[in-house]
């Protein structure tokens, strides 16, 4: 049953882009939205019963440990008697809680912009798009070997850009999504590189070879070096880099802010629960690697996440646009899951990080989805990106309100609600490993809270000199709906669902607890940046660093005398320079 369900989750996306792309401009908008919705439905039915199958019936052994199952498998491509490529269907913990996530998230994407983009032209191959983008992640998460999810990896890229790209006609559209095209596949040809190199020493693309503790297939990289790195640094190196691209990482994370340029519910769909999580999947997937091969590998990640998620909370801060405020907070949420990842060991306990790590891509894929999505009524409603063009929204839209909310204080690690409970659990495997870095993930966990409350504040309460042509109001159903079922979700998974059973390094289950003094310190820093950001953005006060009237600038108008040659003494030229 296991193998009948998985082959049908790959085959509904993909069929459904191959129908609405073709025979899409034969149908009527709606029609190929509904059909969409309703593939995507039944794709993200048979995901829960795939999972529910791995932890409850196959996955779970006598010892009481998960185990990767593969559904199917069958070999595509040979290379030489020992190298070869498959593919097939492998689950385990993080695949089966992906396969969750990824079809929940697109499921509702697909249900919200069945009112967002009513009316747009081009509405059937939108949907065609979102059907690839669903196969593409899909397919990546359940590979069985590192390079059928490069081929899936690559897809995703594919299929991202065609998204963003999705209003052609709009030059910022189009250089946006040639940005990420340009810089994910520049990334994406060091990840190339590593599993060539992983590929050439270890005679396997296997993921389930490469992740055994202690894997004899490492031993052909004893003594092979370069530049005084050994070559499985280099390897694994490479691979990650694949994964700071996708996951907008720094260097790479250029091209996310500008991604906000594709339709908004594409920015949840991308931005939340897939594409930019592919990296940290991709550390999760080789963890065993990492830690026991090239530890100072695993140690110079956790240093780039700890910087960017540092980095990205100090420029979400400063921006405007509220799209680019969560493109930011994207950036800085994902550097958390990979910073956690680095600060794991491996057997029970000790594996804290690990499972933190998942822990918190779970939970920030519901509440980020619900932020994006919320974004989207709200510019639905007045027509504008920018917080300075809302204001008093509160009481014109209930909904889109009380539901923002319910997400701020979950990025914001406010109790109950989930974002507290996986944020915690990282900062606590990072305070008990390196001081340094939970110093910096805690610096960024209060400018989180300040600049989400910032957001929210600006666009519910404070009152702007905005006047509305039509009064705002609440989307319909369609859009409301998700929005809703996403607040529920945000509220409930952080307590409901103990990760630690399910989800660990080891496979085997371990029963963690909250830190008090973790706790009290995530939460008090939390407080503190929602304080001040009530203080100066609930209501116009003197104090508040938002211009009240927009002001003429002045010309500052620079007049420069230039002779035109020797010999000329009262001749020249004047010219003005404004600054």
């Amino acid at each position: 049953m296991l193998t009948l369900n998985s082959i049908w989750i790959l085959i509904l996306p993909i069929a459904m882009f191959l129908i609405l792309g073709i025979g899409g401009k034969y149908m009527k908008p709606l029609v190929s939205g509904i059909l969409g919705t309703i593939s995507m439905a039944v794709t993200t039915l048979l995901s829960y019963v795939a999972a529910y199958q791995y932890f409850f019936v196959v996955g779970r052994s006598a010892d009481g440990t998960y185990k990767a199952v593969e559904a199917f498998n069958f070999e595509w491509l040979r290379f030489t008697e020992a190298l070869h490529i498959d593919l097939g269907f492998y689950i385990d913990a993080i695949s089966a809680m992906m396969l969750i996530v990824i079809t929940t998230v697109s499921l509702m994407v697909h249900i919200y912009s069945l009112a967002y983009m009513k009316g747009e032209k081009g509405f059937q191959r939108y949907y065609a798009f979102l059907s690839l983008f669903s196969f593409s992640m899909l397919g990546l998460v359940v590979a069985t070997n590192i390079f059928q999810m490069y081929i899936f990896w690559e897809l995703v890229g594919v299929s991202s850009y065609l998204l963003i790209g999705f209003y052609y006609t709009k030059p910022s559209a189009v250089a946006a999504s040639k940005k990420a095209f340009i810089v994910t596949r520049f990334a994406d040809f060091f990840f190339l590189i590593g599993i060539l190199l992983l590929s050439y020493f270890t005679k396997t693309f296997d993921f389930h070879t490469l992740t055994q503790v202690e894997s004899p297939c490492f031993s052909s990289f004893a003594g092979a070096s370069f530049l005084g790195i050994s070559a499985i640094s280099w390897a694994m190196l490479l691979i990650f880099m694949g994964g700071v691209g996708k996951s907008a990482l720094l260097p790479f994370h250029v091209w996310l802010p500008d991604a906000m340029e594709g339709p908004t519910p594409v920015s949840a769909l991308i931005h939340a629960a897939t594409m930019v999580v592919a990296g940290v999947f991709l550390i999760a997937r080789l963890f065993p690697v990492y830690l026991f091969q090239t530890p100072e590998v695993l140690q110079l990640i956790g240093y780039i996440g700890a910087v960017t998620a540092l980095f990205a909370a100090v420029v979400a801060c400063t921006q405007t646009d509220i799209k680019r405020v969560l493109a930011f907070s994207t950036i800085s949420q994902i550097a958390y899951m990979v910073t956690a990842l680095s600060v794991s060991g491996y057997d029970g306990h000790e594996g804290l990080g690990y499972m933190a790590s998942m822990f918190h891509l779970f939970t920030h894929a519901f509440f980020k989805a619900l932020l994006f999505l919320g974004a989207g009524a709200i510019i639905h409603a007045v027509h504008s990106n920018e917080m300075d063009d809302m204001g008093g929204l509160g009481k014109h839209m209930p909904i889109a309100k009380w539901t923002f909310l319910i997400a701020c204080l979950a990025i914001a690690g406010i109790p109950p609600f989930s974002g507290f409970f996986s944020k915690d659990e990282i900062l606590a495997a990072a305070m008990h490993h390196d001081i340094v870095l939970f110093s910096i993930l805690f610096l960024a966990a209060g400018l989180t809270a300040f600049y989400m409350f910032r957001l929210y504040f600006r666009i519910f309460h404070y009152e702007s000199d905005k006047h509305y042509h039509h009064a705002p109001h609440d989307a319909g159903a369609a859009m409301s709906l998700p929005l809703i079922f996403l607040a529920i979700v945000t509220v409930l998974i952080g307590w409901l669902i103990p990760f630690d059973e399910f989800i660990t390094a080891d496979g085997k289950a371990f029963e963690s607890h909250i830190d008090p003094l973790v706790a009290g310190l995530s939460i008090g820093i939390a407080v503190i940046g929602i304080v001040v950001s009530y203080v100066f953005y609930f209501k116009k006060n003197e104090n508040n660093p938002v211009k009240k009237t927009a002001k003429k600038k002045r010309k500052n108008i620079l007049t420069i005398y230039i002779a035109p040659s020797i010999g000329m003494d009262n001749e020249g030229y004047n010219f003005r320079v404004i600054a």
